[in-house]
């Protein structure tokens, strides 16, 4: 499901996986670091810069490489009172993404991770891409959702592919 409220400056759109696994479970998976290969695409490398991993206020740096292109992405840890929501915030040239995420316990054992995504661009490239093709920021991060998903169900790994 998309919501999207398109501005020049900011776009923020929510989506949401439904998980064929316990909420315990999907979370001790989505709170190892060493998990992240498995399910976000083009990751190289990560590395903690300062604080305690997991904790409010910790810092960590991504090296991701998506077709030719490298990026490096610095994650803020906002909020983590796992295992009901994780907040974090994820700074890139020219593009600051704020992740709201929750995870609801399903009766029949399932969880359903919803994600609310706020991008705000400071770049004129950035402020055209997310005006012109919001559907790539989407469809990126429904992936990534997608992605997890079958990691926890099935223990599918994209760093295989």
């Amino acid at each position: 499901m998309y919501l999207a409220i398109l501005n020049p400056r900011r776009m923020k759109y929510t989506t949401e996986v439904l998980i064929d696994a316990p909420r315990e479970e999907v979370i001790k998976k989505m709170d190892d670091p060493e998990n992240m290969k498995h399910w976000q695409r083009g990751l190289m490398q990560y590395r903690l810069l300062e604080g305690t991993p997991g904790e409010k206020g910790a810092t960590m740096e991504l090296h991701y490489k998506m077709g030719k292109r490298e990026m490096v992405m610095t994650e803020t840890i906002l909020k983590n009172k796992f295992p009901v929501e994780f907040h974090a915030r994820y700074d890139t040239k020219g593009v600051e993404n704020i992740q709201q995420n929750f995870f609801h316990e399903e009766a029949n054992g399932q969880t359903r991770w919803i994600s609310e995504s706020e991008f705000k661009f400071q770049s004129f490239m950035m402020k055209a891409m997310g005006f012109l093709m919001p559907g790539v920021f989407k469809k990126q991060s429904k992936k990534y959702m997608e992605d997890f998903k079958a990691f926890v169900e099935q223990g599918t790994s994209v760093a295989d592919s």
